[in-house]
């Protein structure tokens, strides 16, 4: 992963969202496909602006995060500011959505 692509854990988490920068969080699992189709993406999208870090989060790691947040089905990225959740994105989509989705944070 890049410098500016983290691995959140349920120990970790909650500093990461805690912040004043925005951290788009991706809830993903091994075994899913679409998420594995928009890692790279993520991984460019993170490399391209520094303003923001990706953290990623296993949901079959850190299932009671996931419940916490109510992620329901994956890939689903919550953009969290200050501890509280900005924006919601779920499902699979190309690079170029992902930026418009993410661009008032970019």
């Amino acid at each position: 992963m890049g410098e500016n692509t983290l691995t959140a854990t349920g120990e970790t988490f909650t500093e990461l969202i805690n912040g004043d920068k925005p951290v788009p969080v991706d809830f993903w699992a091994e075994w899913c496909g679409p998420c594995k189709a928009i890692g790279p993406a993520l991984e460019e999208i993170a490399g391209e602006h520094q303003s923001i870090d990706i953290a990623k989060l296993n949901v079959d790691e850190h299932p009671d995060t996931a419940r916490n947040f109510e992620v329901m089905s994956i890939p689903t990225m919550i953009v969290f500011q200050d501890g509280v959740e900005k924006k919601r994105i779920v499902g699979a989509r190309p690079k170029q959505a992902i930026l418009e989705e993410l661009s008032e944070f970019l």
